[in-house]
């Protein structure tokens, strides 16, 4: 049976701050593991967004996108996203959008309602770790994401907007 929530992360964990979106995805598995219903949200980690990720949003009510993102004021963001065609699409590295309109085309439904957490990120060399910094804004968008679970589980008001 399909778990009516998702969280999709992507990144590589040896390249710094790139690991961010693979961390906070493991520990928010460990998470619900402890603190919500048996089979209400699968976890995935994976490199990178790919056409075949399409194929994990059917069935699901919604997604969480997680990823570690540049240029970020704040420790983290979270922001709705909408199916949107890219100019060229490969079979690799999409955006969230793209992912979106690929299910589109596939499923010819809309998609499930689908958020992005998008982790501030700093260091992106192979070999480095997530400095003091990046482990402080990790937690902080650790503790939206539990709020985002917890809050579509049970029905509780769920607030869409950057840092919300």
């Amino acid at each position: 049976m399909t778990a009516p929530l998702l969280v999709l992360g992507w990144g590589n964990p040896s390249r710094g701050d790139d690991a961010l979106g693979p961390m906070l995805v493991d520990a928010l598995a460990a998470y619900a593991g402890r603190a919500l219903p048996a089979g209400s949200v699968d976890c995935l980690n994976d490199y990178q967004l790919q056409i075949e990720h399409a194929l994990d949003l059917v069935g699901r009510d919604r997604v969480l996108f997680v990823d570690a993102a540049r240029g970020l004021d704040a420790a983290y963001e979270v922001r709705s996203v909408q199916p949107q065609r890219e100019r060229r699409i490969t079979s690799h590295a999409l955006s969230p959008e793209a992912l979106l309109q690929v299910f589109v085309d596939l499923q010819r439904r809309p998609p499930p309602v689908c958020d992005v957490l998008a982790i501030r990120g700093r260091r992106w060399e192979l070999g480095e770790q997530p400095d003091a910094q990046a482990a402080a804004d990790l937690e902080q968008a650790l503790a939206r994401a539990r709020r985002w679970l917890h809050d579509t589980v049970t029905g509780g008001a769920h607030t869409e907007g950057v840092n919300a």
